[in-house]
């Protein structure tokens, strides 16, 4: 058994990895230090041009096919029937850019935000962000 497995085991070794690492420079040993400190994270770090963030919405270009909806596997995206729009809850987001993949008019797109955590769930509800002139493509 061990035979079989080792070889598997040394070519894993050998790979790149997979996970986005935080794009902080260095981050404090205590995360309470980094919460009184915020300025040691300001400026952000720039991230790259494949960096998953915070969704980004553009409600006016946004014409209520729900492929959003439908293919979001954390349930983020709630749709809306009266206004025939999306809501997007960011706390649930796993950051995967299939809804921005599947968006047929590019209305969601993935943002270099990654400091989006909050106390309030109601701080972490996407109603409208905009036209966003710095999309990143993924």
């Amino acid at each position: 058994m061990i035979t079989r497995i080792f070889p598997r085991l040394m070519k894993q070794l050998c790979l790149r990895f997979v996970t986005n690492l935080f794009p902080a420079a260095h981050m404090p040993p205590s995360l309470t230090d980094a919460l009184a400190k915020p300025a040691a994270l300001t400026p952000p770090v720039p991230v790259g041009s494949r960096f998953r963030g915070q969704l980004n919405y553009d409600r006016a270009k946004c014409v209520g096919c729900r492929l959003c909806v439908k293919v979001c596997p954390a349930n983020a995206t709630d749709y809306i029937a009266e206004e025939k729009k999306i809501l997007i809850h960011n706390d649930r987001c796993c950051f995967c850019a299939q809804c921005t993949e599947i968006c047929p008019v590019k209305c969601l797109t993935m943002s270099g935000a990654y400091l989006i955590s909050s106390y309030e769930r109601r701080e972490s509800v996407v109603t409208d962000t905009g036209s966003t002139q710095t999309e990143t493509k993924v």
